[in-house]
């Protein structure tokens, strides 16, 4: 199998998963306590966040997120479908070979992975330790996830890969250490943690 296409991630996409509410899989209240959380963890560890890169951040829940606890940061969205950059002005491209001028202090990829193959995913996990030099958080659905019943699969979108966790992790572990949550700190970040606030101890 292929990864999607861009023409996976049209009108009908959206409105089915993001704009109707009664197929949404969007939850207000959810996304608040995700960004309060992921925020407030990386003030809290003292990463500097002046610039933050959101890679699929479709219809931009994070942009307010980030403008509320960074306010100071500049937020890049980036955006593989070519219904959302028309939409909203993303920049268009996709995590597997985005390229940036320079790493940004935080990036965002949350819901992206799955619709990837197994090389495609292999290179985006390299490339996210490209773009970021301080935090990553990452939201992906495993395998694992189905086989613990822990998916709504009534409104989920099946149509993606059922990737193992561990192959999530172990190619970030090559680039950042993971912090629990979701979030990940670059292995270039002179961020001090302690042992237990890393998963599996020293980094």
């Amino acid at each position: 199998m292929k990864s999607a296409s861009p023409t996976t991630f049209d009108e009908a996409y959206y409105e089915r998963f993001y704009f109707d509410k009664k197929t949404s899989v969007v939850d207000p209240e959810h996304m608040e306590r995700l960004g309060n959380f992921v925020c407030s963890y990386l003030k809290y560890l003292r990463v500097p966040v002046q610039r933050v890169l959101d890679v699929g951040c479709g219809i931009g829940l994070w942009k307010g997120i980030v403008e509320k606890h960074f306010p100071g940061a500049s937020y890049q969205g980036v955006e593989f479908s070519p219904y959302l950059c028309e939409r909203f002005g993303w920049q268009q491209g996709s995590v597997v070979d985005y390229a940036a001028s320079a790493p940004f202090d935080l990036v965002i990829c949350q819901g992206v992975l799955p619709y990837l193959s197994p090389p495609d995913l292999k290179a985006a996990l390299l490339n996210l330790g490209r773009l970021s030099k301080g935090a990553l958080y990452v939201e992906a659905v495993s395998r694992d996830d189905y086989e613990q019943d822990t998916i709504d699969e009534d409104l989920t979108d099946n149509r993606v890969f059922r990737h193992r966790a561990e192959l999530y992790r172990r190619g970030l572990r090559e680039g950042f250490v993971e912090l629990g949550g979701g979030v990940w700190l670059s292995r270039q970040a002179e961020v001090p943690t302690f042992a237990l606030e890393r998963t599996g101890g020293p980094g």
